[in-house]
């Protein structure tokens, strides 16, 4: 864990007030996963895209059940803000538990649903899933462990959701 630390502190060190804004708006859009959850949601409504947004509501409801209810839940992992209360925060202190990123979780198994039925969508998906990932490090509420956890998971999530609706569609269809 001292490693990880090492890297919260050098990023504390990259702290500018416009860098600042960036990272509070890229995790205010992952907050409860609102802003994937809106762009599913828009995904809905065209037939072009509806298939790539019930995949991502759906990526994202199990990796809920998966990570924030079972995972968070039983690993307890105390967040970096609260080991060391000194570094002040940009946000407000989350509530959850720190293991795996829910943020990242739900923030690239949106984007990895998107970029596994829309490449060019799916690039620009997975740079602001990394931004949201990254921010969650920058405001320190997150170790790094915490956002590769909530990557792996995210991503496998997204990956099962994808092939299990290939074959549901192929079976039905």
């Amino acid at each position: 864990m001292a490693f990880e630390f090492e890297i919260l502190y050098k990023l504390q060190e990259m702290h500018h007030p416009i860098l600042d804004k960036i990272m509070v708006a890229a995790t205010t859009f992952g907050d409860g996963g609102i802003g994937w959850i809106i762009l599913g949601l828009l995904f809905l409504i065209f037939k072009k895209t509806r298939k790539c947004g019930l995949l991502m509501l759906i990526s994202m409801a199990v990796c809920f059940i998966i990570g924030n209810l079972g995972i968070k839940n039983i690993v307890g992992r105390i967040r970096p803000c609260h080991i060391d209360p000194s570094v002040p925060l940009l946000i407000p202190i989350p509530g959850e538990f720190s293991f795996p990123s829910g943020h990242t979780m739900h923030a690239f198994t949106a984007a990895t649903s998107i970029l596994l039925q829309h490449k060019k969508g799916g690039i620009a998906a997975i740079a602001l899933a990394t931004l949201v990932a990254f921010s969650r490090m920058y405001l320190f509420v997150h170790y790094p462990t915490d956002i590769l956890g909530g990557l792996l998971i995210g991503v496998a999530v997204a990956v099962l959701i994808y092939k299990i609706a290939g074959k549901i569609s192929r079976r039905f269809l």
